[in-house]
């Protein structure tokens, strides 16, 4: 019987400093012998986790919320933003003083040239501040952008909420796709091509962002440090990202024997650095 596991990145495969730590590295490779299936689920563009992806040997991801799936390197759906909804977020945000960045599969521009809210929003990610080009989404298909509006100052965007999704990340930051665009849409793209059952479906998370796909999946596990709101929606909850939490959550489901415990001691101090962009 086939299975698969999809992982969160930041927080969750991730740690606060952005490491890979060795154990969950050495868990993944576990995995993947035993014949199951991984997979990266991320509010992330593809250009972004593509080392990441190298590092773990694997091949197949959901990406911005689940706008961009890919298997074994071959797309199997894309679901870019409405171009024409678009120019009307913009005109709309521009009143409020606030500005976007667009993502498509292999870069990312702005709107401004320069927006300190967008500096410190993307430095979390270790990103810089992106380059200039105000029509930028009109020369390419965008499958996420990013608002910088903190929360109280965004109601404004209710009138919009028929056909986009906004997704809050960041206390300066919010993802906006496509409406019903969701980590857990890309999943079911994913499997169908796969021809899984829901029931074989695992996944690891820690940010709102994630709460529909464990919701969705057969076992969701949410990291110790998730959110509170997105540990209420998990089957179960692990250990923080940086004590072996991914280790642990695969034990308690039985996707890795209670023997691995040799292994993660060994392996927990190192981690690698790796850059996800």
């Amino acid at each position: 019987m086939k299975k698969i596991v999809f992982f969160d990145i930041d927080g969750t495969l991730l740690d606060d400093e952005k490491n890979l730590p060795a154990s969950t590295k050495e868990a993944i490779k576990t995995l993947q012998e035993k014949g199951i299936y991984t997979a990266i689920a991320t509010g992330r563009a593809p250009f972004m986790v593509t080392k990441l992806l190298e590092e773990l040997n694997m091949e197949s991801f959901v990406s911005f919320n689940g706008q961009y799936v890919v298997f074994r390197n071959e797309v199997v759906y894309a679901n870019p933003l409405d171009t024409s909804e678009l120019k009307k977020l913009i005109k709309s945000a521009e009143d409020h003083l606030h500005h976007l960045v667009f993502l498509n599969e292999s870069t990312l521009k702005s709107n401004v040239k320069f927006d300190q809210r967008v500096k410190e929003s993307l430095g979390t990610l270790q990103m810089v501040h992106p380059e200039y080009d105000p029509s930028f989404y009109e020369k390419t298909d965008i499958y996420q952008a990013l608002l910088f509006a903190k929360e109280g100052e965004d109601s404004y965007l209710t009138e919009f909420e028929k056909n986009l999704t906004f997704i809050r990340w960041h206390e300066e930051s919010m993802d906006v796709v496509p409406k019903g665009g969701s980590k857990a849409e890309g999943i079911k793209k994913l499997i169908e091509r796969l021809g899984f059952e829901m029931e074989n479906v695992y996944a690891f998370g820690d940010g709102l962002n994630d709460i529909e796909m464990l919701q969705t999946v057969g076992t969701g596990i949410a990291m110790g440090n998730a959110h509170e709101a997105v540990k209420m929606h998990a089957d179960l909850i692990t250990s923080n990202v940086d004590d072996n939490g991914i280790v642990n959550g695969l034990i308690k489901v039985g996707l890795l024997e209670e023997n691995f415990e040799i292994i993660k001691t060994k392996a927990q101090a190192p981690v690698s650095d790796v850059q996800t962009f």
